[in-house]
Protein backbone atom coordinates (compact mmCIF):
# COMPACT_ATOMS: atom_id res chain seq x y z
CA UNK A 1 0.00 0.00 0.00
CA UNK A 2 1.53 3.42 -0.93
CA UNK A 3 -0.83 5.37 0.66
CA UNK A 4 -4.44 5.18 2.21
CA UNK A 5 -6.91 8.25 2.89
CA UNK A 6 -9.55 6.76 3.59
CA UNK A 7 -11.59 3.62 2.48
CA UNK A 8 -11.93 5.22 -0.71
CA UNK A 9 -8.67 7.06 -1.88
CA UNK A 10 -5.88 4.82 -2.22
CA UNK A 11 -3.49 3.33 -4.04
CA UNK A 12 -1.74 -0.23 -4.17
CA UNK A 13 1.49 -1.82 -5.99
CA UNK A 14 1.66 -5.06 -6.64
CA UNK A 15 3.64 -7.86 -8.18
CA UNK A 16 2.51 -9.94 -11.24
CA UNK A 17 5.51 -11.59 -12.40
CA UNK A 18 7.19 -9.76 -14.36
CA UNK A 19 4.59 -6.22 -13.99
CA UNK A 20 3.91 -3.52 -11.56
CA UNK A 21 0.12 -3.23 -10.93
CA UNK A 22 -0.91 -0.27 -9.49
CA UNK A 23 -4.47 0.25 -8.19
CA UNK A 24 -5.83 3.53 -7.76
CA UNK A 25 -9.30 4.32 -6.16
CA UNK A 26 -10.55 7.33 -5.64
CA UNK A 27 -14.17 8.34 -4.53
CA UNK A 28 -14.27 10.19 -8.01
CA UNK A 29 -13.63 8.07 -10.84
CA UNK A 30 -13.30 4.65 -8.89
CA UNK A 31 -10.73 2.06 -9.43
CA UNK A 32 -8.32 2.45 -12.03
CA UNK A 33 -5.85 -0.49 -12.61
CA UNK A 34 -2.16 0.47 -14.44
CA UNK A 35 0.27 -2.32 -15.40
CA UNK A 36 4.02 -1.35 -15.72
CA UNK A 37 6.94 -2.93 -16.94
CA UNK A 38 9.84 -1.66 -15.18
CA UNK A 39 10.31 0.49 -11.86
CA UNK A 40 11.45 2.99 -14.49
CA UNK A 41 8.20 3.40 -15.81
CA UNK A 42 6.18 3.33 -12.67
CA UNK A 43 8.29 6.41 -11.59
CA UNK A 44 7.56 8.35 -14.87
CA UNK A 45 3.93 7.81 -14.37
CA UNK A 46 3.85 9.09 -10.52
CA UNK A 47 5.89 12.36 -11.63
CA UNK A 48 3.05 12.49 -13.84
CA UNK A 49 0.26 11.24 -12.02
CA UNK A 50 1.12 13.48 -9.07
CA UNK A 51 1.55 16.67 -9.77
CA UNK A 52 3.21 19.16 -7.46
CA UNK A 53 0.88 21.98 -8.11
CA UNK A 54 -1.82 19.42 -6.38
CA UNK A 55 0.26 19.45 -3.26
CA UNK A 56 1.11 23.02 -2.56
CA UNK A 57 0.61 22.88 1.36
CA UNK A 58 1.31 19.00 1.73
CA UNK A 59 4.51 18.73 0.19
CA UNK A 60 5.42 16.09 3.06
CA UNK A 61 2.36 13.91 2.12
CA UNK A 62 3.90 14.17 -1.53
CA UNK A 63 7.15 13.33 -0.33
CA UNK A 64 6.05 10.49 1.63
CA UNK A 65 4.13 8.91 -1.42
CA UNK A 66 7.37 9.10 -3.42
CA UNK A 67 8.99 7.68 -0.97
CA UNK A 68 7.08 4.90 -0.74
CA UNK A 69 6.79 4.54 -4.37
CA UNK A 70 10.82 4.48 -4.95
CA UNK A 71 11.16 1.70 -2.43
CA UNK A 72 9.30 -0.74 -4.10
Amino acid sequence: MIYKQDKYNMLTVEEQGKTLVVRHISDQWGEEGFQFISRAELLHWADNFFRKEDFIGREDELEQIMSNLRSI
